[in-house]
This record gives structure tokens, sequence and C-alpha cells, in this order.
């Protein structure tokens, strides 16, 4: 693995592919969210960077680096990459010399609300926006924003940004225990998520490293609890696993089915949900095309084939 202050990677990532990062801010966290769960530690946020790259530097280190084997280059930082100052121009070059390469970032979704920057990001080929709550209080209490930023603000804006944008659009929602697992909180995500156009995917997770303050994440059958709860037009995916414990239930065929109609599964869920019978079960299902498989961003899930169907005819 290549890596120096800017520039490391590739990493294979699961969702995204042969991932080459670029850290826009690699000398200290500089972020407009204090989150309780992020894996940097606490720091008092900020609405700008004030420690900034140029772009000759930030090329110069990516032209070392890039090669044909890279499937995305991620803008990502020590903190939130849209207050990079010179996002736009940054982004220009990139896609100067990316080739065929994807361009990706991970942002918090909060500058949305800043025309310069969401007409930058209408420049890239992914974007993925966090959005872990709706109501105001949860929304304070877990991404801990700077000042003034306003998360209904922020929600029009992430609707506005997926009618507009013509790339792959991932939505990331991070859950942690008895602040926005609630079945009020997730309904009224559910119900801003179905007001979004062009949703490639729905990441669902949950606390996977130290987080930065004393809060605990949900387990993964609580994560596939709730992800029943989405519904069943959306292309939830269950992402973190780190810490799951395998179900191993034993499943007719006829529940198959219904499990994988309710929310279609990887092959990751399947390993954890099915037994070893049911799994054989499965195999045959598929060989009988009673069972489809379907890329959706980036990874294979299994779906009945009326299910699948019905899909593509929307």
């Amino acid at each position: 693995m290549q890596k120096n202050n800017i520039i490391f990677g590739p990493i294979n990532s699961r969702r995204f592919g042969m991932s080459l990062g670029i850290d826009l801010s690699p000398a200290f966290k500089q972020c407009n969210f204090d989150c309780l769960y992020c894996e940097l530690a606490p720091a008092a946020t900020v609405d700008a960077q004030k420690d900034i790259l140029e772009v000759k530097t930030i090329i110069g280190e990516l032209k070392k680096h890039l090669d044909d084997k890279i499937d995305v280059i991620t803008l990502t930082a020590n903190g939130e990459p849209t207050l990079y100052p010179k996002l736009g121009e940054l982004i220009d070059a990139i896609n100067e010399i990316k080739n065929t390469t994807q361009t990706l970032i991970l942002t918090n979704s909060a500058n949305l609300v800043d025309d310069k920057i969401y007409n930058s990001l209408l420049k890239l080929d992914q974007v993925k926006l966090s959005l872990d709550a709706i109501s105001s209080d949860i929304f304070k209490k877990i991404d801990r924003p700077h000042l003034n930023i306003n998360v209904d603000e922020v929600i029009q804006k992430v609707i506005e940004f997926s009618k507009e944008f013509k790339g792959k659009l991932f939505i990331e929602i991070l859950f942690v225990h008895e602040l926005n697992d609630s079945n009020k909180e997730v309904k009224k995500l559910n119900d801003t998520l179905l007001k979004l156009q062009n949703i490639q995917r729905v990441d669902l997770g949950s606390i996977d490293r130290p987080p930065a303050y004393p809060v605990v994440g949900i387990s993964y059958k609580e994560l596939h609890d709730i992800s029943l709860m989405f519904d069943s037009s959306l292309p939830i995916h269950i992402a973190s696993r780190i810490h799951a414990e395998p179900n191993n239930k034993y499943y007719s065929d006829e529940e198959i089915i219904n499990t994988l109609d309710k929310r279609p599964l990887t092959i990751d869920d399947i390993n954890l949900l099915f037994d070893e019978d049911t799994k054989t079960r499965l195999d045959s299902l598929i060989k009988d095309e009673k069972i489809v498989k379907k890329i959706v961003g980036n990874l294979v899930f299994f779906i009945p084939q009326n299910n699948f169907q019905r899909k593509r005819q929307k």
C-alpha cells in the first residue's frame, strides 16, 4: 500500500472497488461536525480550512500513484473534504487526468447549502452523502454540527441534489444506540429517502471503530430489523458487519423468497442469517431462476425473480 500525507491506498473497498484516497486535510482534523462516533479525536468544529493544500501539490502526488487498476479516486479528509476551498478547481484538474477512473467524494452533506460546493459536486462521478438524522435535536446530538448548520436546509439540498446529479449517488446512515435508532426517527429517515431520486444504494451502518465519545453502536440483528422498516423500493444495504453475530437460522423455500422479497440480501447477509441447509436450498432456487442476482451500487444482491421483474418495469 502506498501512503504519504496526501495520497493513501489503494484500498480494496467492498462498496466502491479499488480506491485511491486523497486526504484534503492531512495535517490535522478540520471539520464542521464533531460526531459522537468519529474515529478521530474530538475537535472544535470549523466552517473553513486554515491549513490548505495547493491543487498542483495534490495533482503531483496523485499522478505518482494513479494507474489503470484504480476504480475510484476518493476525496476525503481528516474531517470534511468539502471544506477544502479549491474543491471545484481540484475536481476539474482530476477530471483532466483520470481517464476512465471514477471520482468519488465522502461528505457529511452539510455544505450542499453552499451553491459553489453544490455545483462542484455535480462534476463528480460518485457522491456519498451522510444523513444520520432528520430531527433537529437528534442531528445536533449525534453530529454535533458547527454553529448555524440547519438540518432542514441540508435535507432540502440533499433532495435537490439527488434530482440533479447525473452520477452514482450513495446515502450513508450511521446508527448510534438510543439516539437515532427509534422507530420514530427511522420512519422520518424513510420518508426523506423516498423523496430522493436516482439513489444507487443506502448504506446502514453502526460504530465499527473506537468512537471519539462514550457511545455504542447497535448490533447486526438490530440493523437488519431496522432495514425491514424502510420501504422495499429503497436499495438498502447493511454495511456494518465487523461485530456481527451469525444467526444461522433455518428458512423454508417460501421463507427464503419472502425474506428476500422484503429486503434483498448480499452474500455476507446470507452467511449471517441462513444455516447451511438454507444456503443449499437457496442455491437450488437460484438454479431454478426463482432467485436472481442484481447489481446495485457495485454490490451483488439476491432478489426473487418476480420482485426483480417488478422493479425493472417501474
